[in-house]
């Protein structure tokens, strides 16, 4: 059973009658052919998303799977990518990044695979408009989904199924969460002054957590006292009272350091920051940061939750304090703060992704130089690889920067649109690098094509020829993917267009090799392998004259693949196994995989079955070591083949269902 749910929260109360039609609903929905949805609405502040998570909670025995997404993690602009909100729940139903689907229509029919037969509870919050939900939808309808948006979803599709509007808490039941928040008996000697509380906060809960945190802050003081201050400071600033002002009187009352976080935090690219990242925004020290943190939290202006892995603290600042902090900000930006602390996170980011960019790849071409450590704010954790001998050491340094580069990328995504917009052309460069590294390991990402058109015009303003020539490489490749063959051809003639400006040094060298490469690749999606093999035959030589091992055995595997598509097999063959044999030898696990792999399909077609056996076995393990389900079926797949050529076919057809299976749980059908 799968539970993606955060924490529960400290403090809930009221919303009984909310919570017994929903499951209500739940129980009179079974047997129907759609999933029920269930809609809480209302203004920011009432408790939505606590809801929807406790009544997810109380379901959870009766499912299979609780999922839950914020869509406003997934929105640039203002604009949802509903594609990648369906790539996040598939990878948490246990489908492999290798085998998302591409394209959108066939996304959400894979999404449908894998739903049709489950019980599931999918949470939703910060839904806007009822077609965001649509391809969100289970195909079982055995399921729940249970959206929080801040207004009713009228146009849902045949209207959902229960719409529960939330209204404040009335008195009695505000009066109870802010008892269970201060827990001081002040309240209860002076009721009076307890309900003038109540009365401010409008009946949200978001308004009682910060006005009982700020009475809980001056334990000696009397209640009626406090209500008296905060008076006498509505009455000075001008202004009647209200849920602002509770917002307001809990910012006055922070330290320096503390209020210049929160004015900043509106401004952290992602919905969401690490105490790392903060630090590096607040420019104070990791100690300063940390106090800072902790006097927002006990102030009731911060929302401290885990999310992603277990060791991984992020945090978020709730929506309507968001909009608070930000209106804090604009009054306060005297000098520029916001701006110069945006460049020194925006800088600190492009460090900590080229440090998690080596050390998930290992040392590899790149065209912008490593960024200066920001003073003030610490590198994140991360170990490097080379640091060790020990093979499985090695590989959990390399998978944890990988992971690092997976969590942040809303992060990293949203500081390559910041640095393009303030013409931070080298930042910009030096980001697209750890993108390009995460795009290849999660081919499925569906917004780095606009990060790499940044990329292309970064370079281009700046005039670099070697930042051109990369980035327009980079460019090329996911859009040959999506079938833009003629743009990617343009990209690519583009890149050629400066190879003669680049110098004759070793990276330039092998940026040349690198940008003939992605010409070859451009002609192998085109079928045209006569003009790939020459391609990847020059770019091999360049490798070889500067003593690139590396470079030169990726080539010759491309060439020897490119040999077996023409059918000169015997070349193919031979070029196959030094490419494996060069694979091996320099401890390149996934390409002695892949060579191995594409030798092994070669030595069938020459009948050489049993060296071709002893491949695929191994190319067999060593994907159910990597647990890459993906790889495994298609090598279950070309031992199928083996066995037809050697006449077993009992054992032709147990590898052809076991490969099934794996695409069936994966929901490519």
């Amino acid at each position: 059973m799968r539970v993606e749910l955060p924490p529960e929260p400290m403090y809930f109360v009221n919303r009984e009658a909310e919570k017994v039609r929903a499951f209500r609903a739940v129980e009179e929905w079974r047997g129907r052919s759609r999933p029920l949805v269930l809609s809480l609405s209302g203004p920011g502040g009432l408790g939505k998303t606590e809801l929807a998570y406790l009544i997810a909670r109380q379901l959870r025995e009766d499912f299979s799977d609780v999922l839950s997404v914020d869509l406003d993690d997934f929105r640039t602009g203002g604009e949802l990518d509903p594609g990648e909100v369906l790539a996040q729940l598939l990878l948490y139903l246990d489908v492999e990044p290798e085998a998302l689907e591409r394209q959108f229509k066939a996304r959400c029919r894979q999404y449908w695979n894998v739903t049709s037969d489950r019980r599931l509870v999918v949470v939703v919050d910060n839904a806007r408009y009822a077609s965001e939900i649509v391809p969100l939808l289970p195909a079982s309808g055995n399921s729940v989904v249970i959206v929080a948006s801040h207004g009713p979803l009228y146009d849902l599709e045949d209207g959902a199924a229960v719409d529960l509007v939330l209204p404040p808490l009335e008195g009695p039941a505000a009066m109870e969460l802010l008892e269970l928040i201060v827990r001081d008996r002040r309240l209860a000697t002076d009721p009076e002054a307890a309900r003038t509380v109540v009365q401010m906060c409008d009946g949200l809960p978001a308004a009682l957590h910060v006005a009982g945190r700020w009475v809980r802050s001056h334990p000696l003081r009397p209640l009626s006292r406090l209500i008296a201050q905060l008076r006498a400071e509505l009455d000075e600033n001008g202004v009647s009272s209200g849920v602002e002002d509770i917002w307001d009187t809990a910012y006055r009352a922070l330290s320096s350091s503390a209020a210049l976080l929160y004015r900043l935090l509106p401004h952290h690219p992602g919905s969401t920051f690490t105490p790392e990242s903060a630090t590096a925004l607040l420019g104070l020290g990791p100690e300063a940061c940390q106090d800072a943190l902790e006097e927002l939290v006990t102030a009731g202006l911060l929302d401290l939750r885990m999310m992603g892995s277990a060791d991984d603290a992020r945090m978020r600042l709730p929506g309507p304090l968001h909009a608070h902090a930000r209106r804090r900000a604009r009054d306060h930006d005297t000098h520029g703060e916001t701006a110069e602390a945006q460049k020194r996170l925006l800088r600190w980011f492009v460090r900590q992704a080229q440090l998690a960019d080596r050390f998930a790849v290992g040392r590899r071409l790149v065209v912008a130089g490593l960024f200066d450590a920001v003073p003030d704010a610490p590198d994140v954790p991360l170990e490097d690889p080379e640091g060790t001998e020990d093979r499985s050491v090695r590989t959990v340094r390399s998978e944890r920067a990988a992971r690092w580069l997976y969590e942040e990328r809303h992060a990293l995504f949203a500081c390559v649109r910041l640095a393009h917009g303030r013409g931070l052309d080298a930042e910009v460069v030096a980001l697209c690098e750890p993108v390009w590294t995460y795009a290849m390991d999660h081919p499925h990402a569906s917004d780095v094509t606009e990060l790499f058109r940044l990329g292309v015009t970064s370079a281009l303003r700046s005039g670099n020829a070697s930042w051109i020539a990369r980035m327009r490489c980079q460019l090329a490749r996911p859009l040959w993917e999506s079938g833009k063959l003629v743009d990617a051809g343009r990209e690519l003639d583009g890149a050629f267009a400066v190879l003669d400006l680049l110098g004759d040094s070793k990276p330039e060298n092998k940026l040349r090799a690198s940008t003939i490469e992605f010409r070859g690749m451009l002609s192998s999606a085109r079928g045209d392998w006569n003009a790939a093999a020459a391609d990847f035959t020059s770019s091999r030589e360049v490798h070889l004259e500067i003593d690139n091992a590396y470079g030169a055995m990726l080539q010759t595997y491309r060439l020897g693949e490119a040999n077996a598509k023409l059918g000169d097999l015997d070349t193919a063959a031979r070029l196959l196994t030094e490419a494996h044999d060069a694979a091996v030898a320099q401890h390149r696990a996934r390409l002695s995989a892949r060579t191995g792999f594409a030798l092994g399909g070669v030595l069938r077609r020459l009948g050489r079955t049993g060296e071709a056996r002893v491949l695929y076995e191994r190319s067999l393990d060593g994907a159910r070591q990597r647990g890459s389900g993906f790889d495994e079926a298609r090598v279950l797949d070309a031992l199928a083949e083996l066995a037809v050529t050697e006449g077993t076919g009992a054992a032709a057809d147990e590898h052809r269902a076991a490969a099934e299976a794996i695409r069936r749980r994966n929901g490519l059908l």
